[in-house]
């Protein structure tokens, strides 16, 4: 079951990724834009490369390789003595570091702004916290 679980978020990550996770717009009289985990990235690079490169690995490549190391050690391909360090991406894939760069993103660009939540970043964390307890229930050599 955990297999099928961890399999899962290798297409769940891209929906949430591209899912609304914000609106954002000035006063609440204008239209509110969507901000998705790739529009903020968008914005990063061409704001501050720095920054997008940190968000990109840690909100992109992050999640996802510890989703696939996961699932090569739980169907044997890979020996589950790197489960530390799928661990440590584990930790460095969560989500607040992406939210912390978002926010200083819309704030940068938006003096009076209306924010509002979507349902994209309810399915992002979901997915970062989904990660966490697959990989700590996935059980290692000594355990079996």
């Amino acid at each position: 079951m955990l297999r099928w679980l961890n399999l899962s978020l290798l297409v769940l990550y891209p929906v949430a990724w591209f899912a609304p996770m914000l609106r954002a717009g000035l006063l609440p009289l204008f239209g509110l834009s969507e901000i998705s985990v790739i529009t903020g990235l968008q914005s990063l690079w061409s704001s501050d490369v720095v920054l997008a490169l940190l968000v990109t690995a840690f909100a992109l490549f992050a999640p996802y390789l510890k989703t696939i190391g996961l699932a090569l050690v739980q169907f044997g391909l890979l020996d589950a003595r790197v489960k530390p360090a799928l661990h440590v991406l584990g930790k460095l894939a969560m989500a607040d570091i992406f939210l912390v760069a978002l926010y200083i993103t819309v704030i940068k660009g938006i003096g009076l702004a209306t924010i509002e939540t979507a349902w994209g970043l309810y399915l992002f964390s979901g997915c970062i916290v989904a990660s966490l307890l697959i990989g700590m229930k996935t059980p290692t050599p000594a355990q079996d």
